[in-house]
């Protein structure tokens, strides 16, 4: 049987939203952001939250059909690795 390697694909939203970085924060508690919702095509209009405050607000944003979504909930308790972030960046 002859295994193969998985390609890593771009995430959709590449080029739309920045990736998060741990820096991160919160919008409303500055604990760290895993999510950020685009509101208009502008990037002035992202928010960030933390699992928590998404879950809590998610169904009146998702009513404001926002432009993007950026859903990274699932690294929440991973563990970032040494190659998470480009030097210089945290």
């Amino acid at each position: 049987m002859e295994t193969t390697t998985p390609v890593d694909t771009p995430h959709p939203l590449a080029g739309v939203i920045a990736p998060l970085k741990i820096a991160d924060r919160c919008d409303r508690c500055a604990a760290q952001a895993f999510v950020v919702v685009q509101l208009t095509a502008d990037d002035s209009s992202a928010l960030m939250f933390c699992g928590h405050h998404f879950h809590k607000h998610e169904a009146a944003l998702r009513a404001l059909d926002p432009f993007a979504v950026l859903d990274d909930r699932h690294k929440i308790n991973a563990r970032p690795t040494a190659g998470d972030e480009p030097p210089g960046e945290m």
